[in-house]
């Protein structure tokens, strides 16, 4: 079972859930889930008793457990306990429950892979190049898409090299790079092509894939040579990186007559039709 199979599991039963467009995550309601998984009449009080026993444990997931207002079956709005996905898998992890297996069991085959992966990294390879094609992608999308992801991790490791933050300030960096290249911040980008969660490169055309590639390479050449010492020296350099390819993007348009960024996603990929494009100025 993948992650995406397991939330849509939650879909199916009519747990409340929300979505967070500044920080880019589902939350969940986790009464919800519990009167589910634990077939639970008494959710709140399971719930509570399941807080303790985190505790207990010296878990301190339930300390950073967040509350929103969500509607209950008598239309009112009242603050209810929720849980983002990783946090929610976590809890699954504690609750004894024959419909709570088939997560465990995932989490546990995805945690042997991680450790299988960081022994041999090329089996890391081979798993995403099986998944993408049992989503149905070309192979040679595929291609470029690990070869995409050898760049990105090149990148990654200067700023890693520099100092560079991973989270807020790999995103504010990538946001540089994506905004001079494709002339759209990361978020726009992704709204474009009706994006939540959904990785942005896994959304993308070859010539988008092959762009991307094109400043993110640039970038890190560009950071090697300088060897910026502070964050705001490098995020120049993400702009500098991202304009060499949308220099080029810029060119092919003018050749080709159409944008290259288009609201064409991996649903779309390979299918005519309902491809939106940016009237550039």
């Amino acid at each position: 079972m993948n992650k995406e199979k397991a939330i849509k599991l939650f879909h199916d039963q009519k747990v409340r859930v929300h979505w967070d467009d500044d920080q880019e995550k589902w939350f969940f309601s986790i009464i919800d889930v519990i009167a589910i998984l634990a077939d639970n009449s008494r959710a709140r009080k399971y719930w509570n008793d399941l807080k303790k026993k985190l505790v207990d444990e010296g878990s301190q997931l339930s300390e950073k457990i967040g509350q929103l207002k969500m509607q209950s079956t008598d239309g009112k709005f009242y603050k209810t306990d929720v849980a983002d996905t990783e946090q929610l898998l976590r809890l699954i992890q504690s609750i004894p429950s024959p419909k709570a297996e088939p997560f465990k069991m995932w989490l546990a085959k995805v945690g042997y892979e991680r450790i299988e992966e960081t022994e041999d990294p090329e089996l890391a390879f081979e798993r995403a190049m099986d998944t993408y094609l049992k989503k149905g992608y070309s192979k040679n999308w595929i291609n470029q898409r690990l070869k995409s992801i050898e760049v990105r991790k090149d990148l990654t490791d200067e700023w890693d090299t520099r100092g560079i933050k991973q989270g807020l300030e790999y995103a504010i960096l990538t946001n540089e790079i994506t905004q001079a290249w494709s002339g759209l911040k990361t978020k726009d980008y992704k709204n474009l092509k009706g994006l939540k969660k959904e990785n942005l490169r896994d959304n993308m055309s070859n010539l988008e894939l092959v762009l991307n590639m094109l400043a993110e390479t640039s970038t890190t050449e560009i950071s090697k040579k300088k060897q910026p010492e502070t964050f705001d020296e490098s995020k120049r350099i993400a702009k500098q990186g991202g304009t060499i390819a949308g220099n080029a993007r810029k060119e092919i348009e003018e050749k080709t007559g159409e944008s290259v960024v288009s609201s064409k996603n991996a649903k779309a990929l390979g299918k005519r039709g309902g491809n939106k494009r940016i009237n550039r100025k």
